[in-house]
C-alpha cells in the first residue's frame, strides 16, 4: 500500500512539474509530510525537512524530463536561466542550512503562506506594465539568490517564485513555465546536497536514509513522475494562456490552505 502511495504521488507531481513548471515540490511536500507521519517512524522534529530534502531529490530526477520536453517545443529561455543559475545555487544552498536550524512547524507554515502569496499575485496584480523587462546583472543575480534560498528552504523546484517573476516581466507564460523548469534543475541539486549535508549528524532518523533524504520515497516516486512529466508538459502546450494561470492559481490555493489547516 505505501507504495502504491508513492507511486501515485509521483504520477501527481510529475505532471504537475510538467503543466507548471513547478518541479512538483508544492505537491510532493505536503503528501510527504502526510506519508512519512503515518507510514515512517520518524522524529516529529525533522518531519518537514525530511519531506523537503527527499522532494529536492526527487526534483533533481523530474525536471530532467521536463526540461527536455519543454525544450522541445522552443519554450526554454536559455540566457535567463544561464543569467538566474549562479544565484539560484547559492541561495540553495543558504536554505538547506537555514532549514536545519529552524522547527519542523515553522517550516509548515512558511511553505504555506509563500503558496497562497504567489496565488494571490497570481490571481489579483494587474498584468505587467507593457515596457517592464527582466533586470541585468545584479539585478537578476539577487533575484536568483532569492528565488533558490526560498525554494530550497521549502522543497520546491522554484516554479511558485520563476514563474509569477518572469510573467510579471513580460514572459509569455508558456516561456516562463519552460524557464523555470529548467531553472529547477540547479535549485534541486544544490538544495539535495545541502539537505544530506545539514543533516549527516542526526542519528535517529529511519534506516535507508542519507542526510535528510529518504531514499525509499525518491525511488518510488521518481519512475512515474518522469512518465508523466511529458504529459504535463504536452497539456502546457495545449490549454489556453489565460486558463493555465488561473489554474496554477488555483491550486497554489489549494496546497496553501491544506498547509496551514
Amino acid at each position: 500500500m505505501e507504495f502504491l502511495i508513492l507511486l501515485l504521488l509521483g504520477i501527481v507531481a510529475g505532471t504537475v512539474a510538467g503543466l507548471l513548471g513547478v518541479g512538483g515540490g508544492i505537491v510532493i511536500v505536503p503528501m510527504l509530510v502526510w506519508f512519512l507521519s503515518h507510514y515512517v517512524e520518524i522524529p516529529t522534529t525533522y518531519l518537514m525537512q525530511v519531506a523537503i530534502g527527499t522532494s529536492l531529490a526527487t526534483i533533481v530526477i523530474t525536471s530532467l524530463s521536463s526540461i527536455i520536453a519543454h525544450h522541445q517545443r522552443k519554450a526554454v529561455r536559455w540566457l535567463i536561466v544561464w543569467q538566474l543559475t549562479p544565484g539560484i545555487i547559492i541561495g540553495a544552498l543558504l536554505g538547506a542550512t537555514l532549514a536545519d536550524k529552524l522547527p519542523s512547524d515553522t517550516l509548515r507554515i512558511i511553505f504555506a503562506i509563500l503558496i497562497l502569496f504567489v496565488a494571490a499575485q497570481l490571481s489579483f496584480l494587474p498584468p505587467p506594465a507593457p515596457d517592464r523587462q527582466l533586470p541585468n546583472g545584479l539585478g537578476i543575480g539577487i533575484m536568483g539568490t532569492i528565488i533558490g534560498h526560498i525554494s530550497a528552504l521549502v522543497g520546491i523546484g522554484g516554479g511558485s517564485l520563476t514563474v509569477p517573476f518572469l510573467v510579471w516581466c513580460n514572459i509569455s507564460i508558456r516561456n516562463a513555465v519552460g524557464t523555470s523548469a529548467a531553472c529547477g534543475f540547479p535549485i534541486a541539486v544544490s538544495g539535495t546536497f545541502g539537505f544530506i549535508i545539514t543533516g549527516w549528524h542526526i542519528n535517529n532518523l529511519p534506516a535507508w536514509t542519507s542526510g535528510y533524504i529518504y531514499w525509499p520515497a525518491f525511488f518510488a516516486i521518481v519512475p512515474t513522475s518522469l512518465v508523466f512529466a511529458q504529459l504535463g508538459t504536452k497539456l502546457a502546450h495545449t490549454i489556453p494562456v489565460n486558463t493555465l494561470k488561473n489554474f496554477f492559481a488555483v491550486f497554489l490555493a489549494g496546497v496553501g490552505f491544506k498547509l496551514l489547516i
